[in-house]
């Protein structure tokens, strides 16, 4: 698939890695629509970009919010080739805390967001996909997940969001093959320790201590490179059902 002139959703666009993957695909001559929740960073980021690109307020449990996203897509810039999921949240709680069992909605709001959320913008993206005409190789579509290396080495109080990036792991070889048809390819990445705001409101040692425990290269991942993954993903048509680590060969210990 081409970047140039195609057309792109991009959820948790507003800042992070879906900000650089926003930024990269307008680059690149792509038109993107940017879904978030965070006003503020979406409205800078499409005055930073210009007309290819656009906001729009986004919770992506809500049916409605994504279907208006695709809307959006559809009528400022012609259709929708690819989505991209990177909207999610993190959290640190333990099973058996201080005071108690963990929460039930605590693990669950992690489990909806994360795992459900990006199902509804998989499924509903899918529906618009399928009703466009295919490019000269029958491709539809493309469809890019976040999940991350917790799915596979999660660490002590991270139970919600390990088992919400292994459910987004879970479903792309299914999604992959069920969608086959319609020509429409989907592929997850997992990342490991990246520059995002997460991991920005620690302190400067902190990061560094963190990024040291990276094999190679011993620095935390740039959103950038994460966005360049994502190019990779879309324009080679082979790369579909599989979950490709970004990590530097990181293997998370227990805590």
């Amino acid at each position: 698939m081409k970047i140039d002139r195609n057309v792109f959703l991009v959820t948790g666009g507003a800042s992070g890695l879906g900000a650089a993957t926003v930024r990269h695909l307008v680059k690149q001559g792509g038109r993107v629509v940017v879904a978030d929740l965070n006003e503020v960073g979406g409205h800078a980021l499409t005055t930073e970009l210009g007309e290819h690109c656009r906001f729009v307020k986004v919770n992506v449990t809500d049916e409605a919010d994504v279907r208006n996203a695709i809307a959006l897509a559809v009528s400022a810039f012609g259709g929708l080739h690819g989505a991209i999921n990177c909207a999610g949240v993190a959290n640190a709680v333990k099973v058996l805390g201080k005071e108690g069992p963990q929460p039930l909605d605590v693990f669950a709001r992690v489990i909806t967001i994360n795992l459900v959320g990006s199902f509804n913008v998989i499924r509903l993206a899918a529906d618009q996909m399928a009703q466009q005409s295919p490019n000269e190789d029958g491709e539809r579509g493309v469809l890019i997940n976040t999940a991350s290396i917790a799915a596979y080495d999660g660490q002590i109080g991270q139970a919600s969001y390990a088992a919400s990036k292994a459910g987004v792991v879970g479903m792309t070889l299914p999604i992959a093959r069920e969608l086959a048809r319609q020509g429409i390819r989907i592929v997850t990445i997992a990342p490991g320790l990246f520059e995002t705001p997460l991991l920005a409101g620690l302190p400067k040692e902190a990061q560094e201590s963190l990024g040291k425990s990276v094999p190679f290269p011993s620095r935390l991942g740039r959103p950038s490179e994460y966005a360049q993954l994502v190019q990779s993903i879309l324009e080679n048509a082979m790369l579909n059902g599989e979950t490709i680590r970004l990590d530097g060969a990181l293997r998370m210990a227990p805590k």
